[in-house]
């Protein structure tokens, strides 16, 4: 047997309590503090990691999408709520997912809904899947819910894992320019100004610049490091304040090249999560304000929380966000035609796929439209260096001819 330490609220009263118990695993104290009439909330392995440590581990995406999928699958097979929960839990591969299930599995046999147990986990489920899961429990379509948000998942995961992919073969091309240029500056500038000196002639103006640039490095290049890392954190630092969420989400949407594909991912986010929310029976005002959130730009996420107030005043929501300065027109005009209909979820559903589609093709451009301009800037910097070591040693030969 083992000792686990606990932290639990009395059911009855409500009450916080803390405690030891033993049991032969994490499960098991957590069952026998349920039927001792408790909510466990932590519970810990005396001298070790215990359910807390495994729960704060990353949980990857991919993990969420395959368990999302067998969990939807076992509900609508008919298997009970907690039966679902155990089985989904013994057949993830991820501890760290596991830890997750076999809590939210735990505090589901104490009483709690399956949305407020998902909530418990806000690292792992998001506002979106909490809603939605709510919204599941409450019409008896937990299946259905539980399926879109596996596909909405699985689509999200690819929209990134395209756009790291495009950025792959730029990112080689900016690596490669940066190694030739150290190698040329702490190898062959260094030799340029020796063979100088031997000569006793003076360096030329180029030369000498890079010489002073190539001393600097080899010299100082832990002050570069140092100002490099002062610089990340501060960034960093800034990021999190209101003001600095505000000054990278306009950089995002205003950047040359970018800024198309940036909207339209924002827009497609937007398009998709309002269609789920709004199809499962989520109240419109819910699903702005969560799907402000699922944008994942402070800029947006603003612009669409205002256009909710207009909303709850009683403008319709294609004139709500008709005027907001980021939104591009056709989400709007598909939410006015689904006003008329009574379609709105299937017409954001419609605006989403024309958006996919294009930042599909944003995307696969992403390579051609970078390739020219890193090229451009690499035979730049790269003709720099070689004018400032080549045309010396052709001075040099010229006047000993």
């Amino acid at each position: 047997m083992k000792r686990f330490v606990y932290r639990a609220t009395e059911r009855k009263t409500g009450k916080a309590v803390k405690g030891s118990i033993q049991a032969e695993s994490e499960r098991a104290a957590g069952k026998l503090l349920i039927e001792q009439g408790y909510v466990p909330d932590k519970i810990t392995e005396e001298g070790g990691k215990g359910v807390l440590g495994k729960i704060q581990s990353k949980v990857p995406t991919k993990d969420r999408i395959i368990f999302t999928r067998q969990f939807a699958t076992l509900i609508a097979a008919g298997l009970p709520l907690a039966r679902s929960l155990k089985t989904a839990s013994e057949q993830t591969s991820s501890k760290a997912m596991q830890a997750v299930i076999e809590d939210v599995s735990a505090s589901v046999e104490a009483g709690k809904s399956l949305s407020d147990s998902f909530a418990k986990h806000p690292d792992v489920f998001n506002d979106l899947y909490i809603a939605l899961v709510a919204a599941g429990e409450m019409s008896g379509t937990l299946d259905t819910a539980l399926t879109r948000l596996a596909a909405q998942d699985e689509k999200d995961a690819n929209m990134i894992s395209k756009i790291r992919g495009a950025m792959v073969y730029p990112a080689i091309i900016f690596v490669v320019i940066i190694v030739v240029l150290a190698f040329m500056m702490i190898e062959v500038v260094p030799e340029v100004r020796k063979l100088y000196e031997d000569m006793d002639k003076p360096l030329p103006a180029i030369t000498e610049f890079l010489v002073g640039v190539s001393d600097f490095f080899v010299n100082y290049w832990w002050i570069v490091l140092g100002v490099l890392a002062v610089i990340v954190m501060a960034l960093r630092a800034f990021a999190k304040t209101d003001a600095g969420k505000r000054t990278f989400a306009e950089i995002k949407l205003n950047v040359p090249m970018f800024n198309t594909l940036f909207q339209r991912l924002y827009m497609t986010r937007f398009a998709r999560t309002m269609e789920m929310l709004l199809g499962t029976g989520v109240s419109m005002l819910d699903a702005m304000h969560i799907s402000s959130r699922a944008t994942a730009n402070y800029v947006l996420e603003t612009e669409i929380n205002e256009a909710a107030e207009k909303v709850k005043s009683g403008k319709a929501l294609s004139e709500s966000l008709k005027d907001l300065d980021y939104f591009l027109p056709l989400v709007p005009q598909m939410i006015n035609i689904g006003e008329q209909s009574g379609k709105i979820d299937e017409m954001l559903g419609k605006a989403a796929e024309v958006y996919e589609n294009e930042l599909d093709e944003k995307i696969a451009n992403i390579s051609t439209m970078i390739e020219p301009i890193l090229m451009v800037a690499m035979a730049g910097l790269i003709g720099v260096v070689i004018a400032g070591t080549l045309l010396p040693i052709y001075s040099l030969v010229s006047s000993i001819s």
